[in-house]
């Protein structure tokens, strides 16, 4: 009997304040909802917001001051979830840390309201966000369940390059998978934070422990995602859900051009040798002895500077391209990628027994991973099938 579900990537930006960034969660899963969407998954640092062009004010050996106010605006826009620097794990999920007194929960409030979303919708949440605990920031993951609410929640290993200058390294062991049931089918799932998926060991940390819904939120927009992704799909035989935000410059926060010097644009000139672009048509065809030689339609010639150059503006205008994607269990595309589209939505129903279907030759959890010839082992994580 077939396993269906519907499940969605949200190609949302972060907005100017983290209220009107949650409202738009909230809009966008109800709208998910009115769909009969099961499940879906937000970018990388959605709330809070990747600080994409900012530099902090600091290079090696010297920080500017400016740097210093734009961290102060930042770590004021994360999230506190009420969690530990270590990371309380169960604990967390559990609500068994002490609160303070008067208070009846830990943290700013982010975690139960978007309890309170997935549970009005019936529509289960994973956003990636930028937490705040402690001096630290990390950029994390969480998993809302309609019924349950928060049943996990994970920070990103390894920030990648600069991203290290702000976030802190997050614990391995908040790579344990989580399980839910939707609908009758039993999803194990479990979340991958940009670069990590070019970390091959942690991949297959998750592969280990079964998963068939392999959520990679991101902020990689480049071409080259879209294989990674699929390659994912491949080796896992799980259904691989990405999703990024499309920004534009005038998207960012007006804190991340404090202190930076904006120089004018300069005149652009061109040569003779650069008068042809690559979208130009020609029509002139001449033969020389065995080569042809196409000369350009001169006609093409009217206002080809400037819709060159308008061309050029036109796409440095998106500091994040997007290229959300939703990835079949057989590295098959089922949607996307999703480029250059503002506030994108992409939906799909699935068959979870496709994943079962795919591990006739493959399976990285069981027999095809020859445990009993490689071991991987990771610091304070349990790689066995967590239990439904």
């Amino acid at each position: 009997m077939p396993k269906k579900l519907k499940l969605a990537v949200s190609q949302s930006r972060t907005l100017d304040t983290l209220q009107q960034t949650l409202d738009a969660l909230a809009a966008t899963t109800r709208k998910a909802a009115s769909q009969n969407i099961d499940l879906v998954l937000f970018p990388e640092a959605y709330l809070g917001g990747y600080p994409r062009t900012c530099d902090f004010g600091a290079s090696v050996g010297a920080r500017a001051p400016h740097g210093r106010d734009q961290f102060l605006e930042y770590f004021h826009a994360a999230v506190d979830l009420g969690d530990t620097p270590l990371g309380a794990g169960d604990d967390w999920v559990d609500r068994k840390l002490p609160t303070a007194k008067g208070r009846e929960y830990r943290g700013d409030g982010t975690r139960e309201f978007l309890e309170r979303v997935a549970r009005e919708t019936g529509v289960f949440i994973v956003t990636g966000l930028v937490e705040r605990c402690g001096g630290s920031l990390y950029c994390g993951v969480v998993y809302v369940c309609p019924r349950y609410g928060c049943i996990g929640k994970r920070r990103k290993l390894m920030p990648t390059g600069s991203e290290r200058l702000v976030w802190a390294q997050g614990q391995a062991s908040s790579l344990r998978a989580v399980t839910t049931e939707i609908k009758g089918v039993q999803l194990c799932l479990a979340a991958a934070i940009c670069w990590e998926n070019y970390m091959p060991l942690l991949r297959y940390s998750l592969y280990s422990q079964n998963v068939n819904l392999y959520l990679a939120p991101t902020a990689d927009a480049r071409d080259t995602w879209e294989p990674l992704m699929r390659t994912v799909a491949s080796e896992s035989r799980a259904f691989v859900l990405s999703a990024n935000q499309c920004v534009r410059k005038s998207h960012l926060p007006a804190w991340i051009s404090v202190g930076k010097k904006v120089e004018e644009p300069k005149a652009l000139t061109r040569t003779s040798t650069s008068s042809t672009s690559p979208s130009r048509r020609r029509k002139s065809v001449v033969m020389e002895g065995t080569h042809e030689l196409v000369l350009p339609d001169p006609s093409d010639d009217k206002g080809s500077d400037n819709s060159a150059i308008a061309e050029d503006i036109s796409a440095d205008e998106f500091v994040c391209r997007g290229g959300s994607c939703i990835i079949g269990p057989m590295g098959n595309v089922l949607a996307g990628s999703l480029w250059e589209v503002e506030d994108g939505f992409m939906a799909v129903e699935v068959d979870f027994e496709d994943c079962e279907r795919g591990r006739l030759d493959i399976d990285v959890a069981g027999s095809y991973s020859r445990n009993d010839a490689f071991h991987l082992t990771v610091d304070g994580l349990d790689l066995n099938p967590p239990p439904f």
